[in-house]
């Protein structure tokens, strides 16, 4: 029996973990459970800051140091706090492209925390892009053809969802619910990314198939 667990930003990705990762690996005897990170005292959700995260990050790790328990993250790179681990370094404001950024962020994120069962990782650029992988799973949750159509056409306007880039107003998530203002992140969110299938997600978000890789190969 193997232990993995996930330090979440909030419900949407606490509720991912549990309901399609989860299922996906128990049959392995791996088993992941979703922490949801704490913001304030008695309060959850939310990366308001890294300051705040790190104690939990390394608590997390400390409480789970046994052998076969590994420790990691789930984070968007989307408004991720300013004082991360060198966000504000010239070398990450002057790399351009975004698996380039990505990539150097879960590397200093490593270098910190620096306990061997802790994998890094952060979504580029949310958790929405997932969802841009088969856009015509939104027509379960919506009667407006036009809704579909758009999000398909934003999605084959990327090579892959995750360079779906990371304005206020251009993020995954905003352009979402710019075109269905209903749209429930962790309920539809959740089911819309199960619809989908790991495999499929994989299979077109390079960054996030080399998380699961990782894991994968440290659990083998």
């Amino acid at each position: 029996m193997i232990h993995v667990y996930v330090l979440v930003e909030g419900q949407t990705e606490e509720s991912f973990i549990n309901e399609v990762i989860a299922p996906h690996y128990a049959p392995r005897g791996v088993y992941f459970s979703a922490i949801l990170v704490e913001t304030r005292r008695g309060h959850k959700g939310g990366l308001v800051s890294y300051a705040k995260v790190k104690p939990q990050i390394e608590r997390v790790c400390k409480e789970h140091h046994r052998a076969g328990a590994y420790v990691t993250t789930f984070f968007d790179l989307y408004a991720l706090p300013t004082d991360f681990p060198h966000k504000q370094h010239p070398t990450y404001l002057a790399l351009n492209d975004p698996y380039a950024k990505v990539q150097y962020l879960e590397q200093q994120l490593s270098a910190d925390i620096a306990y061997p069962h802790f994998v890094p990782f952060i979504m580029l650029h949310e958790f929405e892009a997932l969802l841009f992988v088969e856009p015509q799973r939104f027509a379960d949750w919506t009667d407006d053809v036009s809704v579909v159509q758009d999000i398909t056409q934003i999605s084959q306007s990327y090579d892959s969802p995750e360079l779906i880039n990371d304005s206020p107003q251009t993020a995954p998530s905003k352009r979402i619910l710019g075109l269905m203002p209903s749209y429930d992140k962790v309920v539809q969110g959740t089911c819309i990314a199960a619809d989908i299938g790991l495999d499929r997600l994989r299979a077109r978000c390079p960054h996030f198939d080399g998380w699961l890789n990782v894991l994968e190969q440290r659990l083998s």
